[in-house]
């Protein structure tokens, strides 16, 4: 388990980038009813900068970093629709591709343990979420935010069932991804919800708050993923003694 301390003074200046262009974000603040360029190249750049953090905290095609490599996916899909939705015409295309991001980090989560509290909690507030939503969405929206919600769903999921308190099977990184899936559930919901039913006050402000926040809490969880790759070999390797102790004698 990586000390957090330990990992401010190794990571923090590899996020000074992100912390920046969320800054320049806000302090120009482009309205989202001005879509633009511009517009385009503020929003994407905390998620190019958290791109930069995954690549150089350490990038291989090996299995240790197979974690890294789909939450690497996952941001990438993520700029893609942040481009996309700065335009309103493209949001489908936008949803496409953060179901693509979903299903990125649902895939790095993984499915063990599979913590059926978790599911059900999740599948509530989808169900409560989508009864809300779905008489004011029309047309390929009531196809495509049920999917949505289902790939956003597992990935809550998963995020939420890394961190096992009572086994006391639990990392800083593995509490982030956990905080960082639950507001992107926050996130997608303020959109979902300001677009097709109610105007939410500072909307923009609210959501581009809890998604940087989430993307963030999603990236550092990459900081000790390699780490518990390595351990799990080590413990795989002394689950076998006696063929150990064979080995040795020979």
């Amino acid at each position: 388990m990586t000390n957090v301390a330990t990992v401010v003074k190794s990571v923090g200046p590899k996020l000074v980038p992100f912390f920046k262009t969320v800054a320049i974000y806000f302090v120009v603040f482009i309205p989202d009813s001005s879509p633009s360029l511009y517009a385009v190249i503020l929003k994407c750049m905390p998620i190019i900068s958290l791109i930069f953090f995954i690549l150089l905290h350490g990038m291989n095609l090996g299995e240790e970093y197979a974690y890294s490599r789909r939450i690497l996916g996952g941001l990438m899909f993520s700029c893609i629709g942040d481009a996309l939705l700065v335009y309103p015409q493209y949001f489908i295309q936008g949803m496409v591709a953060f179901a693509a991001a979903h299903v990125c980090y649902t895939s790095a989560f993984g499915f063990k343990p599979f913590n059926l509290s978790a599911l059900i909690v999740v599948s509530i507030y989808a169900a409560i979420y989508l009864g809300l939503i779905f008489p004011y969405i029309y047309g390929p929206f009531k196809f495509m935010f049920p999917t949505y919600a289902f790939l956003l769903g597992g990935t809550v999921w998963r995020g939420i069932s890394r961190v096992q308190f009572f086994e006391e099977l639990w990392t800083w990184t593995k509490l982030s991804s956990c905080a960082g899936s639950i507001l992107f559930l926050l996130s997608d919901s303020l959109i979902g919800i300001n677009d097709f039913v109610f105007p939410v006050p500072y909307h923009q402000a609210l959501i581009m708050t809890t998604y940087y926040a989430a993307q963030l809490g999603i990236s550092l969880s990459v900081v000790d993923s390699r780490a518990s790759v390595v351990d799990c070999k080590l413990l795989k390797g002394q689950s076998h003694p006696v063929k150990h102790s064979l080995l040795e004698a020979q």
